[in-house]
């Protein structure tokens, strides 16, 4: 095939927060496919210094100086403010503005997109996906919120004709994406600055939906009440095929067996009337439903079954969920990016099927006021699947803080649901506290959406004095 172009005015592009999960990854496709990439952000990181390795000019800080008077766009996310000096310069100078779903939705152009999306399980399914096709040779294009191996490793630029990426529902920006197959993982309650019901999720999914391709494929869940809505709503649309998968017998792609193998899992499914057994290297039902998902839609796309499904194997986790972090003084740590209470649940009951008899201890770090506001009772009763929890204060990203909202609220849920909980206001305390509760034979999860991640170093490290 001929390799697809730059998109219009992408030539010299300057990202705004080009180290984040989403934009670093459209960036680095821009430059495998020739463009001069800038950028800028808050600061320095190894997906910075990997961008710079594809010829990207990453800044430090943001300047007005930083935009080059050049530059032919500036892509942004939801999480740029107004008044960012960068996006004040490029209304001086007349350069267009664009959302980073605008590009992705422009480097698909003239591809065979995969489109995966959900509140939860995106990055695992969008990643086992990029895995797979790459293992058959197929040589995918992918973007993902997450890294596979190495920072960096969140997007490809491929010289196949499919396109696997993650559709974030979360700012409505999933609607720029025309797939022709798209993956609805499950729908829930979340994202509260956005949507202020579950009838306004419904409507947006339903939007998402109408923009796959005539003759295109919907996967679906089949067991979870958010996502039998959304394909009760769509079912009978003209030109569109709908393929569930579940372990309930209704299901198209029936999962008839999980069996726990430690660390992964053997999964069994019936797909067009054929059994068919392979191994999913991650732990937890949830990620056997995701692997499930992967192989559905992969199928639509014509891929052989048997082959999708050894291909799967090869997939081994992606950064932060759950990855082991090391292991010290006979102590595993591993990192969780889960921030929503059915994630976290899924989760800890993942890590509970494969420690055993060991103690689970959890650094947890709520992410978002809004979200704690909303879901903060629901978060500390997850939080009594552990054995014992440690809760920092929130992490704010993108907001500013609400009055009255604080790590309280979890806490006071976590120790209703019988939970033992410490607080600790203070993160660099963290390892020193974990050390004198952590045992040999324990796991240790750093679980959450914000930087609770770098904790897992200096646990390891206080571990082994």
């Amino acid at each position: 095939m001929t390799p697809p172009g730059l998109p219009n005015a992408m030539e010299r592009p300057h990202f705004i927060g080009i180290g984040g999960a989403g934009m670093s990854g459209i960036a680095k496709i821009l430059a495998q496919r020739g463009a001069q990439v800038a950028g800028s952000d808050a600061k320095d990181s190894e997906t910075a210094r990997a961008l710079r390795a594809h010829g990207a000019t990453v800044h430090i800080g943001h300047a007005a100086e930083h935009l080059a008077s050049d530059a032919t766009c500036v892509v942004v996310s939801s999480a740029i403010r107004a008044d960012n000096p960068e996006l004040a310069r490029a209304a001086e100078l007349g350069v267009p503005v664009v959302h980073r779903s605008d590009a992705l939705a422009g480097l698909m152009d003239g591809l065979r997109p995969i489109a995966v999306a959900g509140t939860h399980g995106k990055t695992t399914t969008t990643s086992m996906l990029a895995v797979s096709l790459s293992a058959l040779g197929l040589d995918p294009s992918y973007a993902i919120g997450g890294d596979l191996d190495a920072p960096g490793s969140n997007a490809h630029h491929g010289e196949g004709d499919i396109f696997v990426a993650e559709a974030d529902e979360s700012d409505r920006s999933f609607h720029k994406y025309t797939p022709q197959v798209a993956i609805i993982l499950n729908a829930e309650l979340d994202h509260h600055a956005n949507y202020a019901s579950m009838e306004e999720i419904y409507e947006s999914f339903e939007t998402f939906v109408g923009k796959i391709v005539p003759g295109g494929t919907l996967v679906i869940a089949h067991g979870q009440q958010g996502a039998a809505e959304i394909a009760a709503r769509v079912r009978g649309t003209e030109g569109l095929s709908v393929v569930t998968y579940g372990e309930d017998e209704g299901a198209d792609v029936r999962i008839t067996k999980i069996t726990p193998r430690g660390l992964t899992s053997e999964v069994t499914v019936l797909i067009d009337g054929r059994m068919l057994t392979f191994t999913v290297s991650v732990p937890g039902r949830h990620y056997a439903h995701n692997a499930v998902a992967a192989l559905a839609a992969g199928v639509a796309l014509g891929i052989p079954v048997h082959n999708l499904a050894s291909a799967l194997g090869k997939y081994t986790g992606v950064k932060r969920r759950l990855q082991l972090k090391g292991e010290a003084s006979g102590v595993q740590v591993i990192d969780s990016y889960a921030h929503h209470p059915t994630e976290m649940a899924a989760d800890l009951e993942a890590i509970r099927g494969a420690a055993g008899d060991s103690r689970i201890l959890v650094v947890f770090q709520p992410h978002l006021f809004s979200r704690t506001q909303e879901l903060g009772k629901e978060m500390g009763q997850a939080l009594a699947l552990a054995d014992s929890a440690v809760v920092l204060d929130i992490y704010p990203a993108r907001e500013d803080p609400i009055p009255g909202v604080t790590s309280e609220i979890i806490i006071a849920a976590a120790r209703s649901a019988g939970a033992d909980v410490t607080a600790e206001h203070d993160k660099a305390e963290v390892a020193d506290v974990i050390a004198g509760m952590a045992k040999p034979g324990d796991l240790v999860l750093t679980m959450g959406a914000g930087d609770v991640t770098d904790l897992g170093p200096a646990i390891l490290a206080r571990l082994s004095d």
